[in-house]
């Protein structure tokens, strides 16, 4: 008889378990070229479905059967027979996640105790093993012996061994989707598989990149010599840094010196020079990342359309419906490259890219496996949490390494990570030992000093009406604070005070947006303006003040407030430099607490303990950064940090990585709010959700009038209604647990969301 992989198609052909095996075998081969065990790869694939050759299976494929398992028994003889660890546990993992590798689960991956005990409750397709192998080979499949196995060292450092089983289990299910896909997209002429993503021409890439520097940055620039002459220097640097083997880097180089475009030359370059396949930035905030994304649109236009392949929460919300215009068969095309990263350069997310390093889920994990030969590039290194930095650092490590890739941590406040570097060994044995890109950098922090510091003495504070009386006599000045209330209390200080402007994630996206498109106008104009803000104004955001004030947080937020200070350079020229002043608020109640998070409070800890020895501090100075981090990694010892994380990793239990592994600790809800100035596109999605319930698209558009708050932790919020569901085009009677639409007056055109709560629900 013919088994059967998959019931019928559209076109009413059947899916041979033959053809499928020997093509997901082929294909995860195929993904696993550049990894010495290829081989353990193409054994998976070949047996990732054996169980399919049961009849109970087939009979369920006709719907008679139900709650079976099909990938025990391939597991098994994957381990039994080849010792292929990594490939049983890839097998065992293809539908219900990756699980354990320690000794006493592998010895329960016999099929007798499966068929026992199994942990899904679900029965065997078959538990006779060799029925099911006898029956492949007469299909005409065979299954060879290994060349070599990704485990050769089992799992003696455990965070690197648990990647390369990530990897292998990358290769398969990748390789599982796309044949299964195939099959259900063909027609009567057989599979139709999905268009390749375009491959990265680096040689072309670089070439645009030289033409839009020489075009629109040096043309159009209006700083003034000597931050071009420490731009030119850092464009040099990365081109000679470029021409090395794949290692571990770091870029140092202060704000405005042209980074983001300088580690995009030294990726392309670097990839040119060592055959190397994909380019990935990944970064901590949105903001960051749009801004980043539309450079890169203009870098490349005329390139291949997803040349440049966007994968992070505003970009995954395609339309999910049948509509065929060309932006409908456009998006639809993003999120299939973006299922596996099938694109020359991704821009995405550190959530996303980091938690998949450590995820178990094969939707999570079907990408990794593009890593390898890559450069991965990440912006603002300094915001990797210190409770994840050795596990990260240990992975990220193993990927260069052993699979030629280059791993990049670029910013302008360089952690002191090389002192982890033992710890780090421990579970992945290349350790951290980065090399820097630009090693003139400190020259270049001296050639580019735009601002003055003042630091607040020992005991001084300033309370919001000082500080308000301050301000009023500034024409411009920007304030950035550690707290969303505190900034509401500064504003309410202030009052009706002219040209004042607010910015938090209190507002929505597109708010955000108009508030900094009139805030740069004004700056330009030379005109009033005083911005109050959060924390969120030193993602990268690009504005250019003369005077900051930055109440006392960590060095590395001080300086990245400083960045917003005579970013241009432009008072250099007057012989003047930029005005930083550091304080500390002065809130009249010592028992609250005036920082986001207990982490956030120790860093700023050591900031005041630094400023204690010394009586100021030289933000300018890489060596100052190095010796607070140092500093605070003696205080709270990253090392011993996350505990449940640390213990999961030794027990090889991938369930629990995903737990501890995590780089948002509270889930955050949207609530879709009424403002003004786009009160009709409110309505109208207020409207169609309540008639029709939301889609994909819905939310899509939904984006740019959406605040994230936390989850309330008591339950769902009274100031909100959750949204309802549309599933197939139809009205669902379910509601999104992570969509709400704003009831009430609670949205303020200059403070935003404001629930009556109070603000203690706002991520910070």
């Amino acid at each position: 008889m013919t088994y059967h992989a998959h019931s019928n198609n559209p076109a009413g052909n059947w899916h041979p378990l033959q053809e499928h095996l020997a093509e997901v075998a082929n294909l995860a081969r195929a993904r696993a070229a550049p990894a010495p065990w290829a081989s353990e790869a193409e054994l998976a694939g070949l047996l990732h479905d054996l169980g399919k050759y049961a009849d109970r299976f087939q009979r369920r494929l006709e719907g008679q059967d139900a709650g079976l398992d099909h990938w025990s028994q391939g597991a098994w003889l994957a381990l039994s027979k080849y010792q292929a660890i990594a490939a049983a546990l890839s097998i065992q993992g293809h539908h219900i996640g990756l699980q354990r590798g320690d000794a006493q689960s592998l010895r329960g991956m016999q099929l007798e105790s499966v068929a026992a005990n199994h942990p899904q409750h679900l029965q065997l397709s078959d538990p006779d093993m060799n029925r099911l192998l006898q029956r492949a080979q007469a299909d005409g499949l065979a299954f060879n012996a290994l060349s070599t196995t990704a485990l050769r060292n089992g799992f003696a450092q455990a965070v690197a061994a648990m990647l390369d089983v990530r990897l292998l289990f990358s290769c398969l299910v990748d390789a599982d989707f796309l044949d299964t896909e195939a099959h259900f997209n063909g027609d009567a002429e057989g599979k139709r598989p999905r268009p390749a993503g375009p491959t990265l021409d680096a040689q072309a890439a670089l070439t645009a990149l030289n033409r839009y520097m020489g075009e629109r940055i040096r043309a159009g620039t209006q700083a003034d010599a000597q931050v071009l002459a420490a731009r030119e220097s850092l464009w040099r640097a990365t081109g000679e840094a470029a021409q090395t083997a794949p290692n571990v880097f770091t870029l140092t180089a202060p704000t405005g010196s042209g980074k983001t475009l300088a580690m995009l030359r030294f990726a392309l370059e670097h990839a040119a020079r060592n055959k190397l396949k994909r380019i990935v930035l990944a970064v901590p905030f949105l903001t960051v990342i749009e801004q980043t994304a539309r450079e890169y649109r203009q870098v490349f236009a005329g390139f291949p359309e997803h040349f440049v392949l966007e994968h992070h929460s505003l970009a995954g919300l395609g339309e999910e419906s049948e509509q065929r215009d060309a932006e409908g068969a456009q998006e639809r095309q993003r999120r299939l490259l973006a299922e596996n990263w099938d694109a020359p350069i991704v821009l995405t997310t550190n959530v996303q890219l980091l938690e998949s390093l450590f995820s178990n889920r094969p939707s999570s994990c079907r990408k990794l496996h593009t890593l390898m030969e890559s450069v991965i590039l990440f912006d603002e290194a300094q915001s990797l949490p210190q409770h994840l930095a050795v596990p990260t650092l240990a992975a990220l490590s193993h990927l260069s390494s052993a699979y030629r890739s280059s791993v990049v941590f670029a910013t302008a406040t360089q952690p002191a990570f090389a002192t982890l570097h033992e710890a780090v060994t421990h579970h992945a044995a290349s350790g951290w030992k980065p090399v820097e890109v630009v090693p003139e950098h400190p020259k270049m922090f001296e050639t580019l000093k735009r601002v003055d510091v003042a630091w607040p003495k020992s005991g001084e504070k300033r309370t919001w009406a000082d500080l308000a009386a301050e301000i009023r006599d500034t024409d411009q000045a920007l304030v950035v604070v550690n707290l969303k209330r505190h900034a509401l209390d500064l504003l309410k200080v202030l009052g009706d005070e002219p040209d004042v402007f607010h910015l938090s994630t209190n507002l929505c996206a597109e708010h955000r947006r108009v508030v900094l498109d009139r805030v740069r106008t004004r700056l330009k104009a030379g005109q009033p303006c005083r911005l109050i803000s959060t924390q969120c104004v030193e993602a990268g955001v690009d504005v250019d003040f003369p005077k900051v004030y930055r109440a006392l947080a960590p060095l590395e937020a001080i300086a990245q407030a400083a960045g917003r200070c005579n970013r241009e350079g432009r008072m250099n020229a007057k012989g003047q430099l930029g005005e930083v002043i550091v304080f500390e608020p002065d809130e009249g109640n010592e028992k609250k607490r005036g920082y986001p998070t207990f982490a956030y409070y120790q860093a700023t800890e050591a900031t005041r303990t630094m400023l204690s020895l010394n009586g100021g501090l030289d933000i300018n100075d890489p060596a100052v950064f190095q010796a607070y981090y140092r500093r605070l990694y003696d205080l709270n010892n990253p090392a011993s940090q996350n505990a449940e994380l640390s213990q999961a990793i030794q027990a090889l239990d991938f369930i629990g990585v995903v737990r501890g592994y995590r780089l948002i600790d509270q889930d955050a809800i949207q609530v879709l709010v009424p403002w003004a100035d786009r009160w009709d596109d409110f309505q109208a999605l207020r409207g169609e959700a309540e008639q029709t319930g939301i889609s994909g698209g819905w939310m899509r558009r939904a984006q740019g009038l959406a605040v994230s708050v936390y989850r309330p932790r008591g339950g769902l919020p009274a100031w909100a209604i959750p949204a309802k569901l549309r599933r197939r085009g139809t009205s669902n009677s379910g509601v999104s647990d992570e969509w709400f639409i704003l009831e009430g007056d609670y949205y303020d055109d200059t403070l935003g969301l404001k629930p009556p709560e109070g603000p203690q629900v706002f991520i910070a």
